[in-house]
């Protein structure tokens, strides 16, 4: 049995990360939020200390160090741009780190934490979970099985609605949360990255604070990409069923079917884990360069390749205001 500890217990991702503790038989020690609203630990780990203040957290850890209980892992659940300083913390507390995506902001946060892993001999996890879809896996297979000088053509669709809360917390400022292509459409990339390759181009043709758009092409695929939260960009059929969330991926014109078998990713991500396996920093740097350009790049004209919805009128939302 693993002991682990856990930040950011309070937030939207953190069940997963309980569920994924408890189902792989191992027990969580200590968790800290700054919201107290984490009545949801009844459920996995009512033994399990508490704490609002990292201070108070950080005591208790060195207080178990002292017993002679040691954290074999600290599983970091906050916003994205608290990521890199608590795996950080994790690594100095000599406990591995697991890390929700993106697992940092920034690419030379990834070399940093390199030479960190060295200094503390442990390691740096990070969740891709899409890597261990069966769609996706298999949808890999059959790219790797194919024509190896086939380009394929993707287009990549992911609309998930957002409330007015959006843009008022930490998700609402680039600066914490890298913006819209960064925290909805990471695992993404990684995905993309994974099946076709090493990224070739990476051209931007619409990026606002609830959309986000654009054109990658990897060594096996061009892909044109649409991501957004607004709510008026569903389709009519998807509203009138009361549902918030649209994706889809198409290859060549087929659709990928992947909306099912998300449940237990997390659960296979911590057995991988702790197993020896598990995805750690070079995993995840392809995906961190993309998103890092897409937020730094300037817009392009709308020339070549680029995704149908980007040319969707603007919605009236108050908060819609298409960034000069």
């Amino acid at each position: 049995m693993k002991n682990f500890a856990m930040i950011g217990v309070g937030g939207f991702v953190a069940v997963r990360h309980l569920r994924a503790i408890k189902e792989t038989n191992n027990n969580l020690l200590v968790a800290l939020d700054k919201f107290d609203s984490v009545g949801i630990m009844d459920s996995y780990f009512p033994d399990a200390a508490f704490f609002v203040e990292f201070e108070r957290f950080d005591r208790h850890i060195e207080k178990l160090r002292r017993k002679s209980i040691n954290l074999d892992y600290i599983s970091i659940c906050t916003p994205n741009y608290l990521h890199d300083s608590h795996i950080r913390m994790a690594l100095r507390a000599g406990a591995n780190a697991i890390c929700e995506k993106p697992l940092v902001l920034n690419p030379w946060n990834i070399d940093a934490l390199v030479d960190i892993e060295k200094q503390y001999e442990k390691k740096v996890y990070t969740i891709l979970q899409l890597r261990l879809h069966p769609s996706i896996i298999k949808l890999k297979e059959e790219i790797e099985n194919g024509p190896k000088d086939k380009i394929y053509d993707v287009d990549l669709t992911y609309l998930t609605s957002r409330g007015n809360w959006y843009y008022t917390s930490w998700k609402g400022d680039i600066t914490k949360s890298g913006g819209i292509a960064t925290n909805i459409g990471i695992h993404f990339y990684d995905m993309l990255s994974w099946v076709f390759g090493d990224i070739k181009e990476n051209v931007v043709h619409l990026h606002t604070h609830d959309r986000a758009a654009g054109y990658l092409e990897f060594e096996r695929a061009k892909v044109r990409w649409f991501l957004s939260i607004n709510f008026d960009v569903l389709p009519q059929e998807v509203k009138e069923k009361g549902q918030r969330t649209f994706r889809s991926i198409t290859v060549d014109g087929k659709e990928v079917e992947f909306s099912d078998g998300f449940f237990d990713l997390h659960t296979k991500s911590y057995e991988d884990i702790i197993e020896g396996n598990g995805f750690g920093l070079n995993e995840a740097r392809q995906s961190i360069e993309i998103v890092h350009e897409i937020r730094n790049k300037e817009v392009s004209p709308l020339l070549g390749d680029f995704h149908p919805l980007v040319k969707l009128p603007y919605s009236k939302h108050p908060f819609n205001k298409v960034k000069k």
